[in-house]
């Protein structure tokens, strides 16, 4: 067997070596709506017995109430306490216990649930589903627990490690309006000010069925979900208030600004590029990816090479593409090799920007780069879970399930002038923001 792997996974690098020519079959999806609003997106697929559910919420950390910043991340460890029908912690004894597994995370945008497990338990997950979206118990005990367990996780991921405050620094200089500022872990002082009776609000406000969809993908008769999801979830009430969304817009950059920051024990500096991008539904991601991987996918990336390889100024250079659906961020960051300052750093970074912009791309690397994204793509969707994630995805950021089967597409239709325009585009002098990171206090 392992024999045979190898060779179909040989020929799959071999069929995407032509990123062109590259034709994946779609992802036959289907879609209903329940009459309370919930959206059902499933996909059949009968080749292994497992399935994977996930639970797509439209809130996420934009979405935390104001002065509780982290509200919506802590809400998410709540979803695993009791229920009215459940004791703490059941829905890992209904997935871990029967050889599967559960997990949640919040994001900007969104919060979702998903569990893998065997097909035959499928109609229990989606009962515990149900119960949990609409009879979670948000007591005191459950609450105060959960707090602890969100602000110990901040102490470990932004005040210990020494560029914890960095990545924070990141979001909470780069937006001025908008909610992304605040990112989504939260602090420790808003996150002391939230009560039990905030969550009792928050859970009847956004966890609802009228603000999720349901993702199945796997093992299933079709029929027979449905009348499993008509059984559990069509039931379901909801608060008829209406759903607050976010309105503030984040408004143009007019020149650059630039900020100088310290955190404690940082070993060595650290800088950071930022610029605004588009919505995550714009025609421009796909050259955005494109870029993202050329500059920065891997040792043989044009930002590895450059600053860490040749100039040996940097022990780490990144581009990143952070796809948010009101408004992304592009930015370059790097941290700074033995001896060398956040100042080389910044002429390094745009010395290669002014390159791409200037000169464009090679053919040479935008194939590689489109056989990198498509060969990643591929592979992801391997599995049913895999395949939830890419549909759950498409929710999100281009606000329909069925496009993830244009994904692949989009990634192949990018030209060289296409990936130099958007460089050009975005990546303007008034629309940076420079952000140095070096050790000292905080002010």
């Amino acid at each position: 067997m392992k024999r045979l792997f190898f060779v179909w996974f040989a020929g799959l690098a071999l069929s995407v070596s032509l990123a062109a020519q590259v034709k994946v079959a779609p992802l036959n999806i289907k879609e209903r709506t329940l009459a309370n609003g919930l959206k059902v997106v499933t996909m059949q697929d009968n080749s292994s017995p497992t399935v994977a559910i996930h639970v797509w919420y439209n809130v996420g950390g934009k979405n935390d109430p104001q002065g509780k910043s982290g509200f919506a991340h802590m809400f998410e460890h709540m979803m695993f306490k009791s229920t009215k029908n459940m004791p703490n912690e059941k829905m890992d004894r209904l997935t871990e216990d029967v050889g599967g597994f559960n997990n949640a995370s919040t994001w900007d945008d969104f919060t979702n649930y998903y569990e893998v497990v065997p097909s035959n338990y499928l109609e229990t997950l989606l009962w515990a589903e149900a119960d949990r979206m609409t009879n979670l118990n948000v007591d005191d005990t459950n609450f105060a627990s959960e707090r602890d367990v969100v602000k110990e996780e901040f102490r470990q991921s932004v005040l210990a490690d020494p560029y914890g405050r960095f990545n924070e620094f990141i979001s909470s200089l780069s937006y001025t309006t908008h909610p992304y500022k605040r990112g989504v872990i939260g602090n420790l002082d808003q996150l002391n000010a939230a009560t039990s009776a905030d969550a009792r609000a928050f859970h009847n406000l956004y966890y609802r069925p009228d603000n999720a969809y349901l993702i199945v993908v796997g093992d299933f008769d079709e029929k027979q979900l449905d009348t499993w999801v008509d059984k559990y979830f069509a039931p379901l009430k909801h608060d008829e208030s209406k759903i607050p969304r976010v309105t503030e817009l984040e408004p143009e950059r007019t020149k650059e600004s630039r900020h100088v920051t310290h955190g404690p024990n940082v070993p060595f500096p650290a800088v950071a590029i930022t610029y605004l991008g588009p919505r995550s539904d714009d025609a421009d991601i796909p050259a955005l990816r494109i870029a993202d991987t050329i500059l920065s996918g891997g040792e043989s990336s044009r930002l590895y090479q450059s600053l860490v390889y040749k100039q040996n100024i940097a022990q780490e250079a990144s581009f990143n593409l952070d796809n948010r659906v009101d408004r992304g961020l592009l930015y370059f960051m790097a941290i700074a090799a033995e001896k060398h300052t956040p100042e080389e750093l910044e002429k390094a970074l745009l010395a290669e920007l002014k390159l791409i912009q200037d000169a464009g791309v090679t053919s040479a690397e935008l194939e590689k780069a489109k056989n990198q994204l498509i060969t990643e793509t591929i592979r992801n969707r391997q599995n049913n879970d895999g395949k939830a994630i890419a549909i759950e995805r498409a929710i999100a950021y281009q606000h329909d399930p069925k496009a993830v089967n244009f994904d692949i597409q989009k990634l192949q239709a990018v030209t060289a002038a296409d990936v130099q325009r958007v460089m050009k585009k975005y990546f303007t002098d008034t629309n940076r923001t420079v952000i140095y990171y070096t050790q000292g206090e905080e002010k």
